[in-house]
């Protein structure tokens, strides 16, 4: 692990195994208080109670076993192989009992997979997914957020809505940055009460979401409430607004090189955003563009609600989010990939290339991580599982990438549209081929004294250019799409 046996903060592994020490050993007034007992600036938790409940879950188990390794102020830093065994464990059994039960759901449930053959090719390329695999089992993350967001979607294609905005809470109260899909989620739910008319069923409809949200919320808010203070310090910690722009690279290493795949972190290469822009303006400007990008997509899937345009707008707007907000990290990633995989029975090829460079693009921190012959080995899986799987180079036509009104509406403007399968092939195997040389050159060459983070840098640069060409295209889908005006029926 990152980290691993390097004081003072040892790395992530340490943070997850410290707030189970914070949350079996303080009271809950104290988790997110700064006291002699629990000190913010050594892993402080920042992520919402739900989060905590689980490391308190896994810390009473971990008791059990061996109280060494949660013991108050003594078990800091504490490393052994039965330990390490228990915490993998912990994973596992998240995995197993959250994310795969829902991705095989998902996949059975697609009209596409109509058969058990489809349904499993379609969640064996899910579930390699390298990025997911790599975060969670070699960086050291849960993936019950993702988890509870796949079961909600899941949920909503079953027109269970109640349970869908239940399963979303909690993907929201375990990590706040499950707001990167919050907006197609009221978005598509708003839109549906629309349609069913808020002088009738669609009132009555938004009342029970809206009371169902709220309940689920003050579940899991209720040990917070006890005052004004509690609930904004916890607010606080989520949201840490005052740090700037670039927090996120306060952890990175070396510091203070931003090396994240989105636009601020891609732009402070040439013009120092840092220095020239306020901590306030940096949050305006941040606000006021990832708004503008999102902003078509969110009005599209308002009038014409569907579960298609609802899968591609959960892309596309964690895409903005990704590229444009806040206090970005290289693992939220991750939030853009999942609705991705979701789409990917629809769009093979644009999937599966999208899925490559989001592995790509945390590989600074995967190296961090000594990760490099795990990546290599489960990208290339991934790769040949979907290539065989989906033969994805034999759909690069526009009808295949969802682009069929959109290449109408240019035929008359645009004359290389025949060619146009073949250009996607070429441009696919020149940013395989480049990321691989990336990758390389990336574990193996030594790069000059002075420029020591120029491999990182170009990652970070070339990932951005790849995420913005892909929300140009899931905008294009999305905005073009006369499938979700015909699918509207089914919701009326």
């Amino acid at each position: 692990f990152l980290g691993a046996g390097k004081p003072p903060l040892y790395g992530d592994y340490e943070a997850q195994r410290h707030w189970q020490e914070v949350t079996y050993n303080l009271p809950i007034r104290q988790w997110y208080f700064n006291t002699s007992d629990n000190n913010l600036l050594y892993w402080g938790l920042d992520y919402p109670p739900l989060t905590a409940y689980h490391s308190f879950l896994c810390a009473y188990i971990a008791k059990l076993i061996n109280p060494d390794w949660i013991a108050l102020h003594t078990s800091q830093g504490y490393e052994s192989q039965p330990h390490k065994l228990f915490m993998r464990t912990t994973v596992f059994v998240a995995d197993l009992l959250v994310y795969i039960p829902a991705v095989i759901l998902y996949c059975s449930s697609l009209k596409e997979t109509s058969t058990k053959k489809k349904a499993s090719i379609c969640a064996l390329c899910i579930l390699l997914y390298p990025g997911l695999i790599l975060i969670d089992h070699g960086h050291f993350q849960y993936p019950l957020s993702l988890g509870f967001a796949l079961w909600a979607v899941l949920c909503l294609s079953y027109d269970w809505d109640l349970l869908g905005s239940v399963a979303f809470c909690l993907a929201l109260n375990y990590k706040q940055m499950e707001l990167y899909h919050s907006l197609p989620f009221f978005c598509y739910l708003l839109g549906k009460c629309f349609k069913k008319g808020l002088k009738g069923k669609g009132l009555v409809l938004l009342m029970k979401i809206a009371g169902t949200v709220v309940a689920s919320f003050a579940v899991c808010w209720l040990p917070f409430c006890t005052n004004v203070e509690q609930i904004m310090q916890v607010l606080r910690r989520l949201f840490p607004i005052d740090r700037g722009l670039f927090e996120a690279c306060m952890f990175s290493s070396p510091p203070p090189h931003c090396k994240f795949a989105n636009i601020w972190c891609s732009l402070s290469v040439l013009i120092k955003i840092k220095n020239l822009v306020s901590p306030q303006t940096q949050l305006k400007l941040s606000f006021a563009v990832t708004f503008l990008s999102l902003l078509p997509t969110c009005i599209k899937l308002t009038i014409q609600p569907s579960l298609r345009g609802f899968k591609f707008a959960l892309v596309s707007v964690a895409l903005s989010f990704f590229l444009f907000s806040y206090q970005v990290h290289e693992k939220s990633i991750l939030l853009v990939s999942l609705p991705v995989c979701l789409i990917i029975n629809e769009i093979p090829f644009m999937a599966t290339w999208f899925l490559l460079v989001s592995t790509f693009s945390m590989l600074p921190l995967l190296l961090k991580d000594g990760l490099l012959l795990a990546y290599t080995v489960t990208t290339l899986a991934f790769l040949s599982v979907c290539v065989v799987s989906f033969s994805i180079f034999e759909k690069t036509s526009t009808e295949n990438l969802q682009l069929k009104q959109f290449s109408l509406y240019l035929k008359g403007y645009v004359s290389w549209l025949k060619a146009f399968p073949k250009i996607v092939r070429s441009l696919f195997l020149l940013s395989i081929t480049l990321m691989g040389v990336l990758s390389l050159m990336s574990a193996a060459v030594q790069p000059p004294q002075r420029l020591p983070d120029l491999f990182p840098v170009s990652v970070s640069v070339v990932s951005c250019l790849h995420f913005l060409v892909f929300l140009v295209y899931f905008n294009v889908v999305m905005l073009w799409d006369s499938k979700n005006s015909r699918s509207q029926k089914k919701i009326s």
